[in-house]
């Protein structure tokens, strides 16, 4: 009798692990392909937020999006609190990731996060001020954003150890209110999509970026191999034409402290074509020099595109003659051609005028940009051409940057793997838009 109520007790238990142990599995066997995250403009600045959640316990931190920046740095200064934060001691791993032998200690009174003896520094730096610290605590705590499937945000997945910088208030001039840091994507090791893909196993070292033109909206960031769905139902995935990336030897940080290649992302653009007519453009200032000047980088930091002076007069000579006989008003600082509202019609694609075609390496392979793109609303009866003269007086290093008016509404995925960036056509043009993916359901 005890034998056959002992065999009793052994077949139920053996039934309810059986019932319990496949959800027990799931949960240490989940491996996510993708990561997603919001981005959102500032109506103030025209820059663009993420919020990430960090911390013990998780906190939701907003950090301005640099799309060439070297990593996740974060202000140090006041009401950092966490019980997994780390300082990553001289000679670690955390060091050797982010590539740093500088080594110091810390000689305020009080520690605490961004202030500890033998720790290794970086120099982090405001890429929209030009302002950069003197030296900043690499650091690691916990980090937490939704997986996805490409359609809509899933479960969240938390990196127990995501390197980034300690910074201070100081570095936060001129970032939107309630930013605490910069989350740059660019090619270094401990920039976010690479350690999303050192970090997650089988995860892909790629991401995709779409910037919506909409203060009220949110655009999307993807991490990892994912499908782009947009309302209503869209694989952008399918649409993109690519072109290889190019790898500046060079840094191009405003106070660089070492010699290492830039961390930006540069593009082989060959040619500007307005309406099908080619801008004069000196062919040197195309290519990436020994010593890194040259060539043309797209940024998320710089509002519009800014050319170079010799670039920039012969576009906008060309620009001027394919819109003909509609008269011009007053310039509206930062531009210098600008128009009444009312001289265009509407489209789909913003303001009927020229558009403008960005000729990449490779066969037929090119961007164009249509009224959203290129023009400016800057009052109600006023639209100004979207590109900025570089300063004549102090040239830049970069010859061409694209900045993020150019960008929106456009997806671009950045596949790192293959050191190459595809991009789809205005999404305008296929009836939807960077704010239409479908972060109200989660699966």
């Amino acid at each position: 009798m005890v034998s056959s109520n002992f065999h009793i007790l052994l077949f139920l238990c053996s039934i309810i692990f059986l019932n319990i142990s496949p959800s027990i599995n799931a949960k240490i066997s989940f491996k996510p392909k993708a990561l997603v995250l919001p981005v959102r403009k500032d109506a103030s600045t025209n820059q663009y937020i993420v919020q990430l959640r960090q911390r013990t316990p998780l906190q939701p931190k907003r950090f301005a999006v640099d799309l060439g920046g070297p990593y996740l740095w974060a202000n140090c200064d006041a009401d950092y609190v966490s019980s997994s934060y780390k300082a990553a001691r001289c000679g670690s791993s955390q060091c050797s990731l982010a590539d740093t032998k500088d080594c110091r200690d810390c000689f305020e009174s009080k520690s605490g996060p961004g202030c500890f003896n033998n720790t290794c520094r970086l120099y982090p730096e405001n890429t929209v001020s030009g302002r950069t610290l003197i030296s900043g605590v690499v650091s690691q705590d916990k980090l937490a954003l939704h997986s996805t499937n490409g359609f809509n945000p899933s479960k969240f997945v938390t990196l127990p150890s995501f390197v980034f910088v300690c910074g201070s208030s100081n570095l936060l001039e001129d970032l939107p209110k309630g930013v605490i840091g910069m989350a740059g994507l660019g090619r270094t090791k401990i920039s976010l999509p690479n350690q999303f893909s050192s970090s997650l196993s089988n995860f892909h070292n790629k991401f995709a970026i779409c910037l919506t033109s909409s203060t009220s909206s949110n655009g999307v960031i993807f991490f990892g191999n994912s499908s782009y769905v947009f309302l209503p139902g869209l694989d952008l995935s399918q649409q993109l034409l690519y072109t290889p990336l190019i790898r500046n030897p060079v840094t191009t940080a405003t106070s660089p402290q070492k010699e290492e290649p830039s961390s930006e992302y540069f593009i082989g653009l060959t040619s500007i074509k307005i309406n099908d007519k080619i801008v004069s453009i000196k062919k040197s200032l195309l290519t990436i020099n020994s010593t890194g000047f040259g060539g043309t980088k797209l940024s998320t930091v710089t509002p519009f595109t800014v050319l170079e002076a010799s670039i920039y007069k012969s576009f906008v000579s060309v620009y001027e003659k394919q819109v003909g006989n509609v008269p011009k008003v007053a310039p509206v600082a930062p531009f210098e051609l600008c128009y009444k509202s009312s001289s265009f019609p509407r489209e789909r694609h913003g303001p009927e005028v020229p558009f403008i075609d960005i000729v990449l390496q490779g066969k037929d392979v090119f961007w164009r940009l249509f009224g959203s793109n290129v023009m400016v609303q800057v009052s109600k009866d006023v639209l100004c051409l979207g590109f900025v003269k570089a300063r004549e007086d102090f040239p830049p290093k970069t010859p061409i940057t694209i900045g993020a008016h150019q960008l929106e509404d456009i997806l671009f995925e950045f596949d790192l793997d293959r050191s190459r960036i595809g991009f789809a056509g205005s999404l305008l043009g296929y009836r939807t838009s960077c704010a239409r993916f479908n972060f109200t359901s989660i699966a």
